[in-house]
């Protein structure tokens, strides 16, 4: 229980008025400082808007980026190091889809090309998809790339360390954003933002556990043996270099083909005998989809995509019906084009053929109804499949390769806006926001609340949750503060000279 008393806290009137007064703030004894704009988050969704907003003008002392992260790319280098995609690995992501580039141009392909004096970048560009797969960029190139162009808009001028812990719209217009700031950092204990605009990149609000692996979890207190693949794990495929062992693995999406690339390659570098069952609720048998213009490659189990959603529903036919749907018929659009997919490349395919044949990788369909541990330490799986028959599965190690969760009432900020902030749900049960991006019913007098990423999903654009998405959330939100007046307009002439410095390295 929150102790009133401390005259530097949160009292009660603060936790339950949804407009704050300034003097509430001060009588609190909260302190609390003046910025024009602040990005909460501090991933790469905060990283894009901050990098359009420099471009467009916005110098660094209006805007503040309010995060827990060091650096734009902390987060997602976690998830993929721990997901099997470390930086050496090509990550799922179009060659023109950079974060630190919003032109596009030069590629990654091209730059990478130039870095390794490959020309054989440029020619699978040139080819793919049919004579190559699709080319992506490694992920220690968007590193790179990232840290180059925070150095160059000076990103570390506006980072402001701590964690966010609500934002209150305020009497008069705009919002207070409270923070708090690491030990020591400052002598009270919170510290408020004043602001006119707030901008949300706030990511997935945690893991996301299969009901029986959860309970599993629970019941038994068992974070060993069954592991999510988002989180660190790399025990299991220590263990499995000591001895045979089987693992199941759950799910049908990238993370899990990563995963049993993976298991497959340390079976194949160190001689290995692990044994792999791949549980799958769906098993996909061949192409698929609601029309015969909307239809996926699939097979063995898996439905294949290069990328996550259709390249149209980055800027073409499919992101214009997006935009025109509303309602029951956007979210059938979304149920056509979404799912659980993977990229369909050569050198997987080649393992799970080899896998398939020597009878040391078993994809199956089945629903798991329980798991359970065995007396000598392992786990058993209670399976159905589609005609009833029961099964069970013993293995060494479960893992979930499920994705991430996306409840908004599991993120604290995200759950504060819905109680007392004005914000609504969509019909994905995510964030409802407007064509700029601005969070519907949470505004404040000439102020607004912008927010991207994850937590918009199921708007008017599709491919919120990808490079170019945060990218184009970025410019329609530049774009909407340039009406207000608050940055200068993204014209031809300022586009091209702005890219000009980003090609020579000039900072802003």
């Amino acid at each position: 229980m929150l102790d009133a008393r401390r005259h530097d806290d949160l009292t009660p009137q603060l936790i339950d008025s949804p407009v704050w007064h300034d003097q509430m703030v001060q009588e609190a004894g909260i302190p609390f400082h003046d910025v024009p704009l602040v990005s909460v988050g501090g991933g790469l969704g905060s990283f894009t808007l901050v990098d359009v907003l420099r471009i467009c003008g916005v110098p660094t002392s209006s805007i503040r980026v309010l995060s827990n992260s060091d650096t734009p790319w902390q987060s997602w280098e976690y998830l993929t190091r721990v997901s099997q995609l470390p930086p050496t690995e090509r990550i799922r992501s179009d060659a023109g889809a950079r974060p630190d580039n919003i032109w596009g141009f030069p590629s990654y392909a091209v730059h990478e090309a130039w870095q390794d004096k490959s020309p054989k970048l440029l020619w699978q560009v040139l080819v793919e998809p049919l004579l190559t797969d699709f080319f992506s960029p490694r992920a220690a190139t968007v590193f790179a790339t990232v840290k180059r162009e925070a150095d160059r808009v000076s990103y570390w001028e506006m980072l402001l360390k701590g964690q966010v812990r609500m934002v209150r719209r305020r009497f008069g217009g705009g919002y207070f954003t409270l923070l708090t700031p690491p030990a020591g950092m400052t002598p009270t204990k919170r510290v408020a933002i004043r602001s006119r605009y707030v901008h949300l990149a706030v990511g997935y609000p945690g893991l996301k556990f299969l009901e029986d692996l959860q309970r599993f979890r629970e019941t038994y207190n068992d974070y060993h043996h069954v592991v999510n693949a988002y989180e660190p794990h790399e025990h299991v495929y220590e263990f499995l270099k000591t001895r045979p062992g089987t693992v199941v693995v759950r799910g049908a999406g990238i993370v899990a083909s990563r995963v049993l690339q993976r298991l497959m390659d340390d079976r194949e570098r160190y001689g290995l005998h692990t044994q792999i069952v791949h549980l799958l609720r769906t098993f996909v048998t061949g192409p698929h989809g609601p029309s015969p213009w909307m239809r996926r490659p699939g097979g063995d189990g898996w439905a294949y995509q290069a990328f996550t959603l259709p390249k149209s529903a980055f800027g073409g036919q499919l992101k214009a019906q997006f935009r025109r749907a509303e309602g029951a018929e956007r979210a059938a659009l979304a149920k056509a084009v979404g799912g659980t997919t993977t990229p369909k490349l050569r050198r997987w395919q080649e393992q799970m053929r080899r896998g398939r044949e020597g009878d040391w990788y078993h994809p199956l369909q089945a629903v798991v109804h329980r798991v359970e541990p065995t007396p000598d330490g392992r786990l058993v799986s209670f399976t159905s499949s589609d005609d009833g028959r029961a099964g069970q599965f013993v293995s060494d190690f479960i893992i979930d390769c499920t994705g991430l969760e996306a409840d908004m009432p599991e993120h604290r900020v995200l759950a504060d806006l819905l109680e007392h902030g004005g914000a609504q749900r969509n019909g994905a049960g995510r964030l409802a926001v407007g064509r700029n991006f601005e969070v519907s019913g949470a505004g404040s007098g000439d102020g607004m609340l912008y927010a991207s990423g994850a937590a918009v999903a199921g708007n008017h654009f599709p491919a919120v949750d990808s490079f170019l998405g945060m990218q184009t959330a970025a410019l329609d939100i530049a774009a909407d503060l340039s009406r207000r007046g608050f940055c200068a307009g993204l014209g031809p002439l300022r586009s091209v000279s702005q890219w000009f410095k980003w090609a020579t390295g000039r900072p802003i």
